[in-house]
């Protein structure tokens, strides 16, 4: 049974909940503990780095790219009490999406003929555009990735992003826990799963939606001593498909010191 799903986004970045719906989404799914994790932004209107809302538990925390020599990964911080240095990076990250936003938008205009009806602004990710190319074009949203935004294809413009060692630092000033998400989402997972002798935590529970072989992180885990933690990675209004049981997550409300 899942209490915690520590894995969540909401409209502060792609995600269709908003923070003051999370969580009646929660008690829907009989999940207990929620962390709100968007993408390279903080939540405002969370008091602390974690607090209680209609009877859940929130857990203020930030999904932040970062980069390695050979791959992007993406760092998950937890019990967020925000620092003065992660506010501006995530504000320099902020920036960047809008630009990269305005580009991609341009591109895609150019190309298919149309007006999109999204505008570049904090927060702004491909999933966004995507939606938007679908609605007033033949492309889905799945084909808008595969044919005009994904990476790789005409209208893709990366994103700049902070080194690994940059965002470890500014997350470990500011966060309880520190860990790698979905270790099985990037190219290469052993190196992934190497870099997790800086960090906290890694994702152990996580739907992604084939096989893997979770004997990797296990050996991580006994590897470098890390806090395994789990969660349903939503973007829509269903939560709680993955995440902690309550043994996992008392282990984690430990190592948070809550």
């Amino acid at each position: 049974m899942v209490v915690a799903d520590l894995h969540v986004h909401t409209t502060r970045s792609d995600g269709t909940l908003s923070l003051d719906e999370v969580p009646a989404a929660a008690r829907r799914a009989g999940v207990e503990v929620v962390a709100v994790t968007d993408h390279d932004r903080l939540q405002p209107a969370l008091d602390g780095p974690i607090t209680e809302r209609d009877g859940v538990t929130l857990l203020h925390g930030i999904e932040l790219r970062v980069e390695t020599e050979t791959q992007r990964l993406d760092l998950l911080g937890y019990g967020v009490d925000p620092t003065d240095e992660l506010r501006a990076e995530c504000a320099r990250i902020q920036r960047n999406r809008r630009e990269r936003g305005a580009r991609i938008i341009e591109c895609v205009e150019d190309r298919l003929g149309v007006s999109l009806p999204v505008e570049p602004r904090d927060g702004l990710g491909r999933p966004h555009i995507a939606s938007a190319i679908a609605e007033v074009s033949d492309h889905s949203f799945q084909s808008a990735f595969d044919d005009l935004i994904g990476d790789d294809c005409p209208c893709y413009v990366a994103r700049e992003v902070p080194s690994f060692e940059r965002g470890c630092a500014v997350l470990s000033d500011a966060c309880g826990l520190v860990g790698l998400a979905h270790p099985f989402r990037y190219p290469d997972t052993a190196a992934a799963l190497s870099r997790c002798d800086s960090l906290d935590a890694v994702e152990r529970w996580y739907p992604y939606g084939r096989t893997v072989d979770n004997g990797l992180v296990d050996d991580a885990i006994e590897r470098h001593g890390l806090i395994p933690t789990g969660g349903s990675d939503a973007h829509g209004e269903t939560l709680g498909d993955t995440g902690l049981g309550a043994t996992a997550w008392d282990r984690v409300q430990t190592a948070l010191g809550v």
